[in-house]
C-alpha cells in the first residue's frame, strides 16, 4: 500500500485543499491520503488561539474530502493535545504500516527549512517527501532542487507539480468577516457548516 499524510491546519479547508489532495493521489498512485488537520504547530504556538477548534476543522475535513473514498481524515494529532512534531506523527503511522510506502506531503518553503525540523533524518528515514512545486515563473525552482538533493542523501524527495493556489485560509476567513460570497473557494457543505456554528466571525 501507498499512502500520504497531508497535514495543515485546515482553517478553514478550501477547494485548493481538495484540488491538491487529488492530485497527489493521481502523482504516487497512492491508495489513500491520510488528511490530518494539526494541533498546534511548533513554528505556530506563540500565535493566537486558532480561530477554529480541532474538533470543528475535523468535521469540516470530513465533509470537505466526503466523496473522495481514498481520503481519511484523522484525528491523531488534534486528539494528542499541546505542540505537534512532524516526527511523532510519522513515527505513529509508520508504527501502523510498518510495511507500507509513506509519504509526507510538504510545501516549498516547508523543504527549504526541512533540515531545521524535529529528528529531520528520522523522519526521513521512515517515509518520503512529497514536495509542492507550484507552476509560477519557477524563479524559486533551482533553490528547490539544490535542497532535494541535500535531502536525498537521507531520504526520498520527489516533487508534485501542481497549479497555483490563489486564495489562503487567512484570506478566507477575512472574506468571512466581511459576509463575502464563500462558494468559489469552499465546498458548499464546509460553507454551509461555518454559517451555522459562526465560525470565524468577531
Amino acid at each position: 500500500m501507498r499512502r500520504a499524510i497531508f497535514g495543515g491546519s485546515f482553517d478553514p479547508v478550501h477547494k485548493g485543499h481538495v484540488s491538491l489532495a487529488s492530485e497527489l493521489q493521481k502523482a504516487l498512485r497512492l491508495d489513500e491520503v491520510i488528511v490530518m488537520p494539526t494541533g498546534i504547530s511548533p513554528f505556530k504556538k506563540d500565535m493566537k488561539r486558532r480561530p477554529a477548534g480541532g474538533a470543528d476543522r475535523l468535521e469540516m475535513c470530513r465533509l470537505a474530502f466526503a466523496d473522495m473514498p481514498f481520503v481519511t481524515v484523522s484525528n491523531y494529532e488534534v486528539s494528542q493535545g499541546g505542540v505537534s512534531y512532524t516526527v511523532d506523527t510519522v513515527r505513529h503511522f509508520h508504527g501502523l504500516y510498518p510495511d507500507d510506502e509513506l509519504f509526507l506531503l510538504v510545501g516549498g518553503d516547508m523543504l527549504m527549512s526541512f533540515d531545521r525540523w524535529k529528528n529531520w533524518q528520522e523522519i526521513l528515514s521512515m517515509c518520503g517527501l512529497a514536495a509542492v512545486s507550484r507552476q509560477t515563473d519557477g524563479a524559486d525552482t533551482e533553490n528547490l532542487e539544490k535542497k532535494a538533493a541535500e535531502l536525498r542523501k537521507f531520504g526520498e524527495v520527489i516533487f508534485v507539480k501542481t497549479e497555483p493556489l490563489e486564495i489562503s485560509s487567512t484570506e478566507i476567513r477575512e472574506k468571512i468577516i466581511k459576509n463575502c460570497d464563500l462558494s468559489c473557494y469552499v465546498p458548499q457543505n464546509v460553507v454551509k457548516y461555518i454559517l451555522e456554528n459562526n465560525l470565524y466571525r468577531e
